[in-house]
């Protein structure tokens, strides 16, 4: 499971803070790699990997932290609203995974 984390970090860019608040866990628990009992990173990752193959890593990490009509991605995960983060991924998705400018 700190394998799932770390590559969740990476994917999108995130800091440990950030991860930790949006797992709701403390550093430490994420440092132990004790995060079985938080469903929501192999939900995450799960969600992201088509993203992830077809758009890359570095597309998702500027998408992450770009405004969009719903807001900013990253601001939804870290209010642990996923339902609003995945409508936002399903809205990169329709667009092609294209990151449209002015953002």
């Amino acid at each position: 499971m700190a394998r799932d984390a770390a590559h969740l970090m990476t994917l999108l860019g995130l800091t440990e803070d950030e991860l930790c608040t949006l797992l709701a866990v403390d550093p430490l628990t994420l440092l132990s790699g004790q995060l079985d009992h938080r469903p929501e990173l192999p939900i995450l990752l799960d969600l992201l990997a088509e993203a992830e193959e077809r758009a890359g890593a570095p597309v998702l990490r500027r998408w992450l932290r770009a405004s969009g009509p719903s807001g900013r991605p990253l601001d939804a995960l870290l209010a642990r609203d996923f339902a609003r983060f995945e409508d936002q991924l399903t809205q990169l998705a329709e667009r092609g995974f294209v990151l449209r400018g002015g953002g």
